[in-house]
């Protein structure tokens, strides 16, 4: 069995498209299904169901890719440490972020890693929640991830927070409340409310609840988006209203407004996470390059543990 074997069972199963897997290595497909073929025949069992239609993960299949992660990192994390002996880190380090969120502050980065670390290769993965960007973590899929605070994984996943944004309410302009300076959350109760998903995996979906429990009320969320610009847009297009960290405020899109809230700050917390213990020396170099770019405020309210059960009715 070959290292380059494992890169293309994991391309395919994560793919489910041969087409599409041999696009993200740059070969053909034709060699790529080769490649697959003989790491069945090395193992001895089929990998794939395949048909004209679908690709998809035999049990075996299903059962090997967890393994092939671990045995690829092993390999990255070999090739990495003898690559340190040359004075140079080497490498390559997956960012997850969720898009939005984190217009000001992923750029910041990636240009310093490729100012001062020029021998990292950076992947950026788009569109990952809080949620998902830790079960990327734990799997080794990701090697950094862009968070909502806390994370609440234990000892396992490490987090470091690097700003804290102030919750406003976001509303059509032509809302009967767009004109105001700033308000208070209880003027919204009757309001149809657009939010990020609800279960658990959405930092600021679990703000706005905060947000709402304070001023006594749960509200009533006609759509869950899972893209935040997306929801900033349904907002503009007078589908609801929501609440949102003040740093989206910058990219709202033409016919929603920000407005400040009169009540007690609620935050919502964005952080870096990764794992605690298996990281290779390229993470570590850029973990150290963010405590420089992105440095943790020197003083911020205590963070506010995730909602932990349902507001009361309205």
């Amino acid at each position: 069995m070959e290292a380059r074997w494992l890169e293309a069972f994991v391309a395919v199963a994560e793919e489910l498209h041969f087409g599409r897997a041999a696009q993200r290595l740059h070969m053909a497909q034709s060699p790529l299904s080769q490649t697959i073929r003989r790491l069945e025949t090395s193992i001895g069992v089929p990998l794939f169901d395949r048909n004209t239609r679908s690709v998809s993960l035999t049990p075996a299949g299903t059962a090997l890719l967890p393994m092939a992660y671990r045995v690829l990192r092993d390999v990255s994390l070999a090739t990495a440490a003898a690559q340190a002996a040359s004075g140079r880190v080497h490498g390559t380090v997956r960012i997850a972020f969720s898009g939005a969120f984190n217009h000001l502050t992923l750029p910041a980065l990636a240009r310093a890693i490729r100012r001062e670390l020029p021998d990292i290769e950076l992947e950026l993965i788009s569109r990952i929640n809080t949620g998902e960007g830790i079960t990327r973590l734990r799997n080794g899929t990701i090697d950094i991830a862009f968070v909502g605070l806390p994370v609440g994984s234990g000892s396992v996943v490490s987090s470091r927070l690097i700003s804290r944004m102030e919750m406003g309410a976001v509303v059509p302009e032509d809302h009967r409340l767009a004109g105001e300076s700033s308000i208070s959350v209880s003027q919204l109760a009757e309001d149809d409310f657009l939010c990020m998903p609800t279960d658990g995996s959405s930092a600021m979906a679990e703000a706005l609840m905060r947000c709402c429990t304070a001023a006594g009320f749960r509200p009533h969320v006609v759509q869950e988006i899972t893209d935040p610009y997306m929801l900033l847009t349904f907002v503009a297009a007078g589908m609801g209203v929501s609440i949102a960290a003040k740093d989206l405020e910058s990219i709202l899109p033409l016919g929603a407004r920000w407005i400040p809230l009169n009540d007690q700050k609620v935050y919502m917390y964005h952080g870096i996470a990764w794992m605690t213990d298996d990281h290779s020396a390229a993470v570590e170099a850029v973990l150290a390059l963010s405590q420089k770019i992105l440095p943790t405020p020197t003083e911020h309210p205590p963070l506010i543990e995730r909602v932990a059960s349902a507001p009361p009715a309205r």
